[in-house]
């Protein structure tokens, strides 16, 4: 069991913290570990991709769970698999794909572990058809802060603790393994319509329509542009391909797992690359680009994880990191969705990875970020100021009814994170039963007061 000690950020690079990392490469190491934890705890950490400080633990222990990656059984004509929570995402879609199966809710990357995907209860661009990742989670066994492990289900004696998990930030336990449900396909490809709106009225009122007609519907907004322009964006929305739905050159290998890697960005970029003059240009080539069709065949590339195509792609933000804010506000309150595009337009700080979506309904996870509703999410760099804007959004946010989402978070105050989740009390009860010492803590639950 190699144990070293690493400071540690998550994917926005920011607030590096240092910890003792252990890898977790067999359960009687991580239980061990767990055990022998001290007084500043110990949390589980998968690829790093939340965006903040959930999976960094200073002064205390960290578990690498990516070694602990085995699948252990494919049942192909129940559609489940049983594996590891380390195991990515990416690894299991390469496994499961040659068999007619899919994953049914992928984040904007697959570089996720199945522990990481259960504990930040991650959605997709498909949530208002298939739900979070939670609704497709079978089992799991958890390993909880006295070293028993507990295998759980959404409907069985451990319900409660399952649905704490889910959401949870790892701070209920630590997953081991999990069943989950696959989806069947015909193919690997997306069949696509793109559409164009001039403005934000536009880009909504096109998303509220037909919208049932798809099972994965996002849009890319403009947050550079101002006035009659402001919000002007680009919808994708798809359904899986059937073998029918191909040409004839993609028809042979209709299950062939295209997903491109260009290679590594360098980290040599410096901070400030991003500014008004190439965020502009930047807005105003995706919107070119990005020209209206109607049944284009896209791989899961080109439609979904365009970002993947480039490992370390956080980098361009320089060393100062970035932030995302990605919040969900209730139907009805597309006023609030309008009011935060404004005062970011207007406050000099810039995003070019703008999304838009909408949201079907949550699940039973106290503490799982999606309800019914509008999600924003923008990508920003940090610099001065950024903190600020941030807590007027967050005031706008909360007045509205909505809420942020803690995979992304990094600066979220103790306060503004009870008000935005009513259910946080509930959480607390099942999580101090399991953990009555609070053993499983990071820096985000020291940040949050958890």
């Amino acid at each position: 069991m190699a144990t070293r000690v690493r400071s540690l950020t998550g994917w926005g690079r920011t607030a590096p913290t240092t910890a003792t990392v252990i890898d977790g490469t067999a359960v009687d190491a991580i239980v061990s570990a767990v055990r022998e934890a001290g007084r500043r705890g110990v949390i589980a950490r998968g690829l790093g991709r939340s965006y903040g400080d959930a999976a960094q633990n200073a002064g205390g222990v960290v578990i690498d769970m990516t070694a602990l990656n085995r699948v252990h059984s494919l049942d192909v004509d129940a559609a489940t698999v049983d594996l590891d929570a380390g195991v990515s995402l990416d690894r299991l879609l390469r496994m499961v794909v040659p068999h007619g199966l899919w994953v049914p809710v992928l984040p904007g990357t697959r570089h996720v572990t199945v522990g990481g995907a259960i504990a930040a209860d991650i959605h997709g661009g498909n949530h208002h058809t298939e739900g979070s990742f939670a609704n497709h989670v079978l089992s799991m066994d958890l390993l909880l802060a006295d070293g028993t492990i507990v295998t759980l289900t959404p409907d069985g004696s451990g319900s409660e603790l399952f649905w704490a998990t889910t959401g949870g930030m790892g701070f209920t336990g630590i997953v081991l393994r999990a069943t989950l449900r696959l989806k069947r396909v015909e193919s690997t490809y997306f069949k696509t319509d793109v559409e164009r709106a001039a403005n934000l009225d536009e880009l909504m009122d096109k998303l509220s329509e037909n919208d049932d007609r798809y099972t994965y519907s996002k849009a890319w907004f403009d947050s550079v542009s101002t006035g009659s322009r402001m919000g002007r964006g680009t919808l994708f929305r798809a359904s899986m391909a059937s073998r029918e739905d191909l040409p004839p050159k993609l028809r042979r290998d209709p299950l062939r797992f295209d997903a491109t890697s260009l290679g590594t960005v360098p980290d040599v970029f410096p901070s400030g690359m991003l500014n008004r003059v190439t965020a502009a240009a930047f807005n105003e080539f995706y919107f070119r680009v990005n020209r209206p069709q109607q049944g284009a065949i896209q791989n899961l590339t080109s439609f979904y994880h365009i970002l993947d195509v480039a490992n370390d792609w956080n980098r361009v933000y320089g060393p100062q990191g970035f932030l995302q804010y990605q919040f969900v506000v209730p139907f009805g309150q597309e006023s609030v969705v309008r009011k935060t595009m404004e005062v970011i337009s207007s406050s000099g700080h810039l995003s070019c990875l703008n999304v838009l979506k909408r949201f079907g309904a949550g699940n039973q996870g106290p503490l799982s970020f999606p309800m019914p509703g509008w999600t924003l999410a923008v990508d920003m760099p940090v610099r001065t100021g950024l903190g600020a804007l941030c807590q007027q959004l967050d005031d706008l946010v909360l007045q509205a009814g909505g809420r942020l989402y803690l995979a992304k978070d990094s600066r979220l105050t103790a306060e503004t994170f009870a008000a935005m989740y009513p259910r946080l009390d509930e959480w607390k009860h099942v999580r101090s039963k399991a953990d009555p010492t609070h053993l499983f803590t990071s820096d985000l639950s020291r940040r949050l007061d958890l």
